[in-house]
């Protein structure tokens, strides 16, 4: 993958993860850098970037301990990535 990664490659490869593991299961941004590049360290910040815009546009859930997180507020430490629950019912 280029240095600068492509925002709409990461935002597919985050969500298509999501799809896979369905809204009860939950994965690491890690994973998905992994996926994309045996160099993955260098993607952790964009993959979490668009991860909190994907989390604002209602199509993810970031969580913490099992608590889901703003995507307003600031992020510290190990974040799991979620399908949204259904919430229509």
């Amino acid at each position: 993958m280029a240095s600068s990664p492509d925002p709409a490659a990461l935002r597919r490869a985050i969500l298509a993860m999501a799809e896979s593991r369905g809204p009860a299961k939950t994965f690491c941004p890690s994973e998905v850098a992994r996926q994309l590049d045996d160099d993955w360290r260098p993607l952790m910040a964009p993959v979490r970037a668009s991860s909190r815009e994907l989390a604002r546009e209602g199509r993810l859930d970031v969580l913490q301990r099992g608590r889901t997180l703003s995507p307003e507020a600031p992020w510290h430490g190990a974040i799991r990535l979620q399908s949204p629950a259904d919430r229509d019912g």
